[in-house]
This record gives C-alpha cells, structure tokens and sequence, in this order.
C-alpha cells in the first residue's frame, strides 16, 4: 500500500518547534517590528492584531477567563507562529513546493471532519494552540506545505528522519537571518523556537497514514 507522512490535526495545529543565538533588534534599528525575517518586517501592530483576534475569540468561550490565565506568554507564542510560518515557506521554496487554495480548504475540512465538526474544531484549536477562528486557514497551509515537505525529503517517523527534517529547518533559519525586538526574547536557529517558547513541532510528525482512498 502506497503511504505517505501526515500530520495529526492537533500537530497540524500546534504548528505552532544550540546555535548562538542572533543579536535581538533593538527600536533603535527597527521601529515598529516585532522581528525582521529574510529583510522582511513582522509589524508589531500585525502581531498585536494577532493577539487581539485570540483574546476576542477566548472572551466569547465559555472557559475564557481560564484560557486568557493560561496564555500570558500569547504574545510570544503568536510571534514564534508568525516567525516560523516564513521559515516554513523558505523551506517549501526552496523545495519547488506551494500551497493551493483547495488543498487548503480539503485539510480544513478533514480537521473538521477528525474534530468532531467546525465549531468543535475550533473549539479544540482556541483551547489547545491559541488559534482564533480566522487564523485556521493559515493552520491548514502551514499542514499542506508540512506534509509536503516530509514527503519531498523523504521524512519518516523516526529519530533519524525528524533530525533530517530539523536539519533542513535550521539551514532556512540561519539563512532568513531572523533578527527579534529583544522584548519578545531572541531566537534559536538550531531548535527553531523563540526563547522561552518551546512548541514540540518535531514530535508532530507522529503517524503514518494512508493515501486517502487507499
């Protein structure tokens, strides 16, 4: 039976993941930037908007005041996403790999579908990942361009296969040459994490499963 390297919908989600760490940019050298990636500026206002969308989200769920409790660090854990959204992407440019708009929306749905519906989707993503309702698309891609990548370079569910697939993350780290406003921490090229923030991204790649049909 022909397989491939799939995520879980929770890794999926969690996507969000010892070099010397890269001197942080200070308001001095960039104004207004939360991180400059690849000379590209993450805006602290874009990731205030961020923020503010999964406080929203939290304040209409019934368990919002234990959820607003337990993400004092949203801050960061939304800026270490946006970080490694781009590092994901340099990753899959690099490998001649993109993202359709229905392969998007065929991931979304089979979230859906493993999650008990939309709205239970939803539900898990907020209380588990911080994810607002409208970021779940950018959960999606960054799964499709993921599940892409392990099969381009041939990522299997072994010790061996996550170090090839860190490996290849850390060099597109090191290249985009990612330069963080020091009060959201500084960042690791080799463990591709912000400080102090430390997604388990390489443990989600954690089952085998069949084509679909198969």
């Amino acid at each position: 039976m022909h397989r491939r390297t799939a995520l879980s919908v929770s890794a999926a989600a969690a996507l969000l993941v010892a070099a010397p760490l890269l001197t942080a940019c200070g308001s001095d050298s960039h104004p207004g930037a939360a991180a400059v990636v690849g000379g590209s500026r993450i805006e602290v206002s874009s990731l205030q908007a961020q923020v503010e969308d999964v406080r929203a989200a939290q304040a209409a769920s019934p368990e919002g005041a234990r959820l607003v409790k337990e993400t004092g660090d949203l801050s960061r854990q939304k800026l270490h996403g946006m970080i490694f959204d781009r590092v994901v992407d340099q990753v899959a440019e690099d490998n001649g790999i993109s993202a359709s708009r229905g392969e998007i929306r065929q991931t979304r749905d089979e979230f859906a579908r493993q999650g008990g519906g939309e709205a239970q989707m939803a539900a898990v993503l907020l209380q588990q990942q911080s994810v607002a309702p409208d970021q779940i698309d950018g959960v999606a891609r960054r799964a499709v361009l993921m599940n892409k990548i392990a099969a381009k370079l041939g990522v299997t569910n072994t010790p061996e296969g996550q170090k090839k697939l860190q490996e290849a993350f850390a060099k597109a780290s090191k290249e985009l040459r990612i330069d963080v406003n020091p009060r959201y921490g500084t960042w690791d090229d080799t463990k591709i994490q912000l400080a102090a923030y430390t997604p388990p991204w390489l443990r989600q790649i954690s089952r085998t499963t069949p084509e679909a049909g198969a």
